[in-house]
């Protein structure tokens, strides 16, 4: 075939290529290895020197006759592809909104507002505290020094040998105390940290302490307020029981359990009488005060009062499960 012949041949199929795929068909067939012009190519050295020169530089003008061909059909398609693409995306504004879903306060949250509601409206005040917080607060000033057995008991996030994720908000209390003198009546709600995760476990969780410090105060008022708190909470009459317990900061100390309908005992929260070291390191008088604290886990009392037996489900932000909580 003759080079104009051939050029010819070309035009037309670039022009009638009319997608990227069917013109890269067209370029490998023009401009391949196996293509005409890769055989005219090679014919060239069969000729002789003034004759290869005229003939290559038709050759040569050919090969870039056809690629700016195939560039400028590329640049075309390209162009058409991209207007194609951005004309189905359009958005018609003409069109009515979708609309907006109200949303709800989190389940654990309305616990939280719940509880603290009973206890401002017993006279308590609510304090907050770090949640970064020190060896000191976090454990030594509740009677848990670094020898003590109860270190046990907690898996800790460290950042250093002084400094920790708080394990309890109990830190908020030692705080007041320090800086307040008796009668104190504080709520201490807020997130807690242990290195622990399953269905009723999770490494971030909350938890509401309490602690009241008078003159006269004792185990029967602390048992009255907790009974009245689990029966408005959960608004029906409970059977609760106070069963001994230890914990180093309170003493005496016990955990409090709660019949359920299947007359199975649940236990619900830890309480006792404030440990006189305790008092004493926060600069009060264990002779002239004494106290009760207790401590609560929000979640828990979230799957007691919803029936929900995965703690997860709180933390997976999964809508069709918030909804139910609107």
């Amino acid at each position: 075939m003759s080079i104009d012949a051939l050029m010819q041949e070309a035009q037309v199929a670039i022009a009638n290529a009319q997608d990227l795929a069917s013109l890269d068909q067209v370029r490998v067939h023009f401009t391949g290895k196996k293509s005409q012009l890769a055989e005219l190519s090679k014919s060239l050295g069969k000729m002789d020197a003034e004759q290869r020169k005229t003939e290559g530089a038709k050759i040569h003008a050919l090969r870039e006759s056809i690629t700016q061909g195939l560039n400028e059909r590329q640049q075309f398609l390209q162009q058409q592809a991209l207007n194609a693409k951005l004309a189905s995306e359009s958005i018609d504004i003409t069109l009515p909104a979708r609309g907006q879903q109200a949303g709800s306060t989190h389940p654990v949250s309305q616990v939280q507002q719940r509880l603290t509601q009973f206890f401002t409206k017993a006279g308590f005040k609510v304090e907050e505290g770090p949640e970064v917080e020190d060896d000191y607060h976090n454990f030594e000033a509740l009677n848990i020094p670094s020898h003590h057995p109860a270190r046990a008991m907690h898996d800790t996030f460290y950042f250093d040998a002084k400094h920790l994720l708080r394990t309890h908000t109990s830190g908020v209390q030692i705080r007041t105390m320090e800086v307040s003198k008796p009668p104190i009546r504080i709520i201490c709600p807020g997130r807690v940290y242990r290195c622990d995760s399953d269905q009723t476990h999770s490494p971030m969780f909350h938890q509401m302490e309490g602690l009241y410090v008078t003159e006269n105060t004792n185990f029967t008022e602390f048992k009255g307020m907790i009974i009245n708190l689990l029966q408005a909470f959960f608004e029906k009459e409970l059977t609760v029981r106070f069963r001994p317990s230890y914990f180093p900061f309170t003493e005496p100390s016990a955990e409090v359990d709660i019949m359920d309908e299947r007359g199975k005992w649940l236990e619900v929260m830890g309480c006792g009488m404030v440990h006189p070291s305790v008092l004493q390191q926060c600069g009060i008088d264990p002779e002239q005060y004494s106290g009760f604290a207790f401590g609560l886990g929000i979640e828990r009392f979230a799957m007691l009062r919803y029936g929900i037996n995965d703690l997860r489900m709180f933390y997976q932000n999964d809508v069709r499960f918030l909804a139910q909580f609107a």
